[in-house]
């Protein structure tokens, strides 16, 4: 009898294990056990997060600018050392009119594209402190900046038209474009001789053009129809990532393109009208990216690896109404976040979030 019971026992196990609603209905969803909050010392408020950018586990820098009753705005600028966030205000223009843009690493120095005053300058950190290097024109729109030892490019307009701007370490040149290329949204490097950009054509559509260290030359990448470039991941193994949003009669949706060196593929993953721009390469080799969540107390993120995607929340934050973090980048084992949280009654500030490590 009593052996009769164990098996019976056993079997009301397995069934409940086979046919429980939270295995069946929860596979791709994470606890939020993975991340924890991290201290942000406070801004003026609404505060905007641009870029946030690590060089490993013990620097990494977070950019923007806080609202400012006289000025408008006045830059923002963060650093982690490994165990904690704190505010640098001893930048050139701290206190100032303006804003912060992309972060660099160049070497063992530090590259912020600032718009100070109006004017376009680059921020850099070495040892032996802060200096500027100064723009060789003002424009009307600073939109993208990237660097890598060797080079630099600030993409942008002017009264003009669209600006191209070029500094070899010692002077600035003027870029041209292919025919046809309106305006260029964004740009990324992996070497001064492997430089990618995404721009609009003055035919309509999107372009990816890639400098080769001689010129600007249209990379014909086939783009889904409709669609829109949001980031270009490089990756010193050679392989790129494009991420963007496709529209269809109207409605947007998420899509992936990789590239071996030899071929393009293209993915659909399951991520709605997500915005990619904050894609990055996590430590475990997948895709991460910050996605809108389902629940204003917490924030969300998707995992990309393969033709599977996961998502995971962030620490649950009390009387929250919209947790959304702004930017994404790996720091060593580990996954930091920077953007805003609104608590009911206030205007959002700055949070930060953690997964790893």
């Amino acid at each position: 009898m009593n052996g009769l019971r164990a098996v019976l026992v056993c079997f009301v196990m397995a069934c409940t294990t086979v046919v429980s609603p939270t295995a069946a209905a929860s596979p791709a969803v994470v606890g939020a056990r993975g991340w924890s909050a991290l201290p942000v010392p406070t801004a003026s408020a609404p505060a905007t997060v641009r870029d946030l950018a690590a060089r490993g586990p013990g620097e990494a820098w977070a950019t923007g600018h806080e609202e400012h009753a006289v000025d408008g705005v006045r830059p923002m600028l963060y650093r982690w050392n490994g165990r904690a966030w704190t505010r640098d205000t001893g930048f050139p223009g701290t206190g100032e009119p303006g804003s912060l843009g992309r972060v660099q690493f160049v070497g063992d120095e530090v590259w912020i594209l600032q718009n100070h005053r109006g004017e376009g300058r680059i921020l850099r950190r070495s040892a032996e402190g802060w200096s500027t290097v100064a723009l060789p024109r003002t424009l009307r729109t600073y939109q993208d900046f990237a660097a890598v030892p060797g080079g630099a490019w600030v993409v942008g307009e002017d009264d003009t038209g669209l600006k191209v701007l070029h500094y070899d370490g010692a002077r600035w040149t003027t870029q041209s474009t292919p025919d046809g290329v309106l305006y260029v949204m964004g740009l990324t490097a992996r070497t001064a001789d492997d430089v990618w950009a995404w721009a609009d054509r003055s035919t309509g559509g999107m372009a990816v053009l890639r400098w080769d260290g001689t010129a600007w030359r249209d990379a014909r990448v086939p783009l889904p129809p409709g669609s829109n470039v949001h980031t270009i991941l490089l990756e010193p193994s050679g392989r790129a990532t494009i991420g963007g949003s496709q529209y269809t009669d109207g409605v947007p949706r998420a899509y992936l393109m990789t590239f071996d060196g030899r071929t393009w593929r293209t993915a659909y993953p399951p991520l709605g009208d997500a915005h990619l721009a904050d894609m990055v390469r996590g430590p475990d080799g997948a895709l991460w990216l910050p996605v809108r969540s389902d629940r204003a107390f917490q924030s969300r993120y998707a995992r990309l690896r393969g033709s599977r995607t996961t998502f995971s929340y962030g620490p649950e934050r009390e009387d929250a109404i919209d947790v959304r973090p702004r930017a994404l980048t790996r720091a060593g084992s580990s996954l930091l976040s920077f953007g805003t949280v609104e608590i009911y009654g206030s205007k959002p500030t700055l949070m930060s979030e953690r997964r790893g490590g």
